[in-house]
C-alpha cells in the first residue's frame, strides 16, 4: 500500500525529532554524571601549579587527573592519542601516514572494543572515568577546539596502557614500512638527522638499602630521560586507599615512574631483546599468498587498513592499505628476497591492570603478585619500600626462545623451533633482592653490573637477556655509589649530579696521545698546540665555565658522526670505534673541525660550556622552535651518550649558533622511605603547557642547577603552599 506524501513526511519529522531528542536526553545525562563526579573530586593546586587530586573513590581520582592533565597540556594528552590511536595523520596530514599505519598494523579500534567489554569492572570504572574526566573538561571550556578528538571513549585508554616514551612499536622503520607497502608516487622523505642529534632514551634508576644510609631508612632516585614536557607531574589520592605520586605520561590515568605511603619504582628502558623479526619464505599459488612454516604451506592473513588524512585544503582524505601478516605478526618490510615479520608484546588489558595496580602495592610481594600479569616488556625496575627492600627487575615480558639463535637480527620464520616458546617466568630473568653491596642502579645498560659484585652473572642467563652491554652512564653510577656510605636525599641528588664523564677520560687521553705521535713539522702540530693544551689539563667534569667541555663536546659529536657505524654489527660499540678503529687521522681531523666551528660561531675555540648549551622554552608547541636571540639559560650538564649521569640532548638547530636541549632529564625526584615518606623533586621547565601560565617555566633555573623542591606528599606539607582549591567544572 502506498503511503501518502503528507503521512510520509510527518513519519520522517517525527523521527527527527525523536532521534535529536534522544540526543539531548543522553548529552543531558552525561553532562549530569559529569556533575555528579566532578562534586566527589577535589582538587588542590600547589605553589608549583601541581595538581594534588582526591576522590572518594580510585574513579573519582581518576575523573579528576585526567581533568587536571586536560587543564595543564589538552594539545599533549590529545596529541598522544592520536598516536596511540593511528589518527595523527587527521591532524597532520600525509605526513603522518606511515605511522599511523605502523600504529594500526597492531591497534584495531574494533580489538579494543572488545577488551574493553571482558575487562574487569573495577578496570571498566577507571576508563570510564578516565574518558568521562576528559569530556568534562572539554564541555566546560568550549574556547578548547581539539584537533581531531571532539569525544573520548573509555575503550580509547587500552590504545595507551603502557607509560614508555615510543613504546615497542617504534622499533619499526617508517621508512621500510613505506618502502613496502608505499608506490613511487609517495613523497615522503625520512631525513636522517645525524646519530650526534639523537640523545640515547632512558633513564636513571638508583635504590639505596637501610644500612648505607645515614637515617636507616631506604633511598630511591627516580630519574626519567625523556624528550622535555612528556609527563605531567602529580599526586591521586582517594578514601579507598589510593594515594600515589610522580610522573604522568601526558593522557594516562596512572602514575608511571613514582611512589605511595611504602613503595617506590623507577622504570629504565630496557637492553633486554623482546622484539624480534622472523624472515617469512613466501609462496604465491595463483592468487594465494602463503609462507612457508617446516614441512607446511601457511596463508598469509591479509586485513585492509583505512588511513584518513587532512590535505592541504583541509578537507578529508584516505588512503587503504592491504597489509599482511603470520603467526608471527604483521609483516613490515622486506629484506634479501623474505618478508619480514614483526613479534612484540600486544597485552593492553594486563598492561593496563599492572600500570594502574602496581600505584597501589604496598610492599615487595605485593608488588611482585602483580608483576605476575606479565604485562611489561620495556622497562626495567628499580624498587625501594618502607621495609627497607630495595630489589631489581628485568622486564617481566621476556619471551622463552632457543638461545641457539641470535634474536638481535631476523631469524628464520619457516623454522618452527625459532618460535616463541611461551613467557619467562619471572625468576627466569636477572632479577636482585637486597644484595649484600647494599645498592642497585640501572642506567639502560645490562643487568651485570646492577649491584656491582654482587650483580647476576651474565653466564647464567640467556644472550636475549640484554642487547648492549654496559654504557658511559652505567659505569659513572658505579663510581659514585661503590664504597660510600652515609647516603641522605642531598647526598644521592649530588651523586645524581656529578659531574665527571668517563666517556672522555676513555676518549680524550688517546686524541692527546695521537696529538703528541705527530712529527714537529706537521700543520696540526701548531693548529692543534691550543685546543690540545686545553683538553689536556681537563678533570673530565662539565660545568657552566668549562672551556674543555665545549671542545671535547663538539669534538665527540663530530667523530660519532664520521665513525662507520657499520663496525657495530661487529660487536664493537661506537666508543670502541672511537678509541680504536677511527685511527689519529679521523680523530685529528675532528678536532680540527670541532675547533673551527666554535672559532666561527663563538669567536674563540676556548669557549664556556654554559655560553654553548642552553634551557629554552619559547612557547607551548610540541616541536619546539629556538632563538637565540631569545632569552635562555646555561645548562652545566652534557648529553648522556658521554656518562653524565644528569642528562641534557642538545644540539645546533635551524639557525641557532647555541646548542638547545629537547629532551634529557624531565622528572628527577629522590624519595626517602622513613616513618613518612618524604621526597624532593623537579620538571624540567614547569606543570603548565600554557606560555601565559605562572607555572610555564618556573622551574627552569632550578632544573638547569639541580636545586630539587621539596614535594607536598602529606596534607601538612600542603600547608602554607595552596594556590588553590576547587572542584572539575568552577
Amino acid at each position: 500500500m502506498k503511503i501518502p506524501t503528507s503521512k510520509r513526511l510527518l513519519s520522517v519529522s517525527l523521527l527527527f525529532a525523536l532521534s535529536s531528542a534522544s540526543l539531548v536526553h543522553a548529552a543531558s545525562n552525561d553532562e549530569s554524571r559529569w556533575k555528579t563526579e566532578a562534586a566527589a573530586v577535589t582538587i588542590t593546586r600547589d605553589d608549583w601549579g601541581i595538581a594534588h587530586v582526591h576522590g572518594k573513590t580510585d574513579a573519582d581520582a581518576v575523573f579528576g587527573m585526567a581533568y587536571t592533565q586536560a587543564e595543564d597540556d589538552f594539545n599533549r594528552v590529545e596529541t598522544n592519542y592520536l598516536n596511540s590511536l593511528g589518527w595523527l595523520a587527521k591532524a597532520e596530514g600525509d605526513k603522518a601516514i606511515w605511522s599511523d599505519l605502523r600504529q594500526q598494523l597492531w591497534i584495531d579500534p574494533a580489538e579494543l572494543k572488545r577488551l574493553y567489554a571482558k575487562s574487569p569492572s573495577w578496570l571498566r570504572e577507571l576508563m570510564d572515568a578516565w574518558a568521562d574526566g576528559l569530556n568534562y573538561y572539554l564541555a566546560t571550556h568550549p574556547d578548547v577546539h581539539p584537533r581531531v578528538i571532539t569525544h573520548f571513549e573509555p575503550w580509547m585508554a587500552l590504545s595507551f596502557s603502557e607509560g614508555s616514551i615510543g613504546g615497542d612499536i617504534e622499533r619499526v622503520s617508517l621508512k621500510e614500512l613505506q618502502a613496502f607497502y608505499g608506490k613511487s608516487t609517495d613523497a615522503v622523505a625520512f631525513i636522517d638527522t645525524p646519530s650526534s642529534w639523537v640523545e640515547p632514551t632512558g633513564s636513571n634508576g638508583i635504590a639505596i638499602a637501610p644500612k648505607l644510609t645515614a637515617d636507616g631508612h631506604a633511598l630511591l632516585l627516580i630519574n626519567p630521560h625523556t624528550s622535555f614536557f612528556f609527563r605531567s607531574e602529580l599526586q591521586m589520592s582517594s578514601d579507598a586507599g589510593l594515594d600515589v605520586y610522580g610522573a604522568v605520561t601526558w593522557g594516562q590515568f596512572f602514575i608511571y615512574q613514582g611512589f605511595n605511603k611504602h613503595i617506590g619504582f623507577m622504570h629504565t628502558s630496557t637492553t633486554a631483546d623482546v622484539v624480534d623479526e622472523f624472515a617469512e619464505t613466501i609462496v604465491q599459488d595463483g592468487g594465494k599468498l602463503g609462507y612457508r612454516y617446516g614441512k607446511e604451506t601457511r596463508d598469509v592473513t591479509t586485513r585492509p587498513i583505512s588511513i584518513a588524512y587532512r590535505k592541504a585544503d583541509g578537507s578529508m582524505g584516505q588512503r587503504t592499505f592491504t597489509t599482511y601478516a603470520t603467526h608471527h605478526g604483521p609483516i613490515v618490510r622486506e629484506e634479501g628476497g623474505k618478508w619480514v615479520a614483526t613479534a612484540l608484546m600486544n597485552k593492553p588489558m594486563e598492561a593496563l591492570e599492572q600500570s594502574w595496580l602496581r600505584t597501589k602495592a604496598t610492599d615487595f610481594a605485593s608488588f611482585m603478585k602483580i608483576a605476575e600479569l606479565k604485562a611489561n616488556s620495556s622497562n626495567n625496575t628499580i624498587f625501594a619500600d618502607d621495609k627497607g627492600e630495595i630489589a631489581y627487575l628485568h622486564p617481566q615480558f621476556i619471551p622463552k626462545r632457543d638461545n641457539r639463535f641470535d634474536y638481535t637480527k631476523p631469524v628464520d620464520g619457516s623454522d618452527p623451533t625459532t618460535d616463541w616458546q611461551g613467557l619467562l617466568p619471572l625468576d627466569a630473568a636477572p632479577h636482585l633482592l637486597n644484595p649484600a653491596n647494599g645498592w642497585i642502579m640501572n642506567t639502560n645498560d645490562w643487568p651485570y653490573s646492577a649491584a656491582g659484585p654482587d650483580s647476576p652473572k651474565r653466564e647464567d642467563y640467556p644472550r636475549y637477556m640484554d642487547s648492549v652491554g654496559e654504557n658511559p652512564r652505567g659505569i659513572h653510577a658505579t663510581m659514585v655509589l661503590s664504597g660510600k656510605h652515609d647516603f641522605t636525599l642531598p647526598s644521592l641528588i649530588t651523586a645524581a649530579f656529578d659531574s665527571y664523564l668517563p666517556a672522555f677520560a676513555r676518549q680524550i687521553p688517546v686524541l692527546v696521545k695521537d696529538y703528541d705521535a705527530l712529527p714537529a713539522n706537521d700543520p696540526l702540530k701548531k693548529k692543534l698546540a691550543g685546543p690540545i693544551a686545553l683538553l689536556r689539563g681537563w678533570d673530565y667534569r662539565w660545568g657552566i665555565a668549562s672551556m674543555p667541555t665545549s671542545l671535547a663536546v663538539f669534538w665527540g659529536d663530530t667523530l660519532w658522526d664520521k665513525v662507520d657505524k657499520s663496525d657495530v654489527s661487529e660487536g664493537l660499540s661506537v666508543y670502541d670505534i672511537m678509541a680504536e678503529r677511527a685511527g689519529p687521522k679521523a680523530r685529528l681531523d675532528a678536532l680540527v673541525d670541532a675547533s673551527d666551528r666554535l672559532q666561527k660561531d663563538f669567536g674563540s675555540w676556548g669557549v664556556p660550556w654554559g655560553e654553548v648549551n642552553r634551557y629554552q622554552r619559547i612557547n607551548g608547541d610540541i616541536q619546539q622552535p629556538f632563538d637565540d636571540s631569545k632569552p635562555s639559560i646555561p645548562v652545566p650538564f652534557t648529553s648522556s651518550r658521554w656518562g653524565s649521569l644528569a642528562s641534557f640532548g642538545a644540539h645546533r638547530w635551524p639557525g641557532t649558533r647555541r646548542y638547545y636541549g629537547t629532551g634529557g632529564n624531565s622528572f628527577v625526584a629522590v624519595v626517602e622511605f622513613g616513618d613518612k615518606v618524604r621526597a624532593r623533586a623537579i620538571t624540567a621547565g614547569g606543570e603548565s603547557g600554557h606560555p601565559e601560565s605562572p607555572h610555564f617555566n618556573d622551574e627552569a633555573e632550578r632544573y638547569t642547577t639541580g636545586n630539587l623542591r621539596a614535594v607536598y606528599f602529606w596534607p601538612e606539607d600542603l600547608q602554607g603552599h595552596v594556590e588553590r582549591t576547587y572542584h572539575p567544572g568552577t
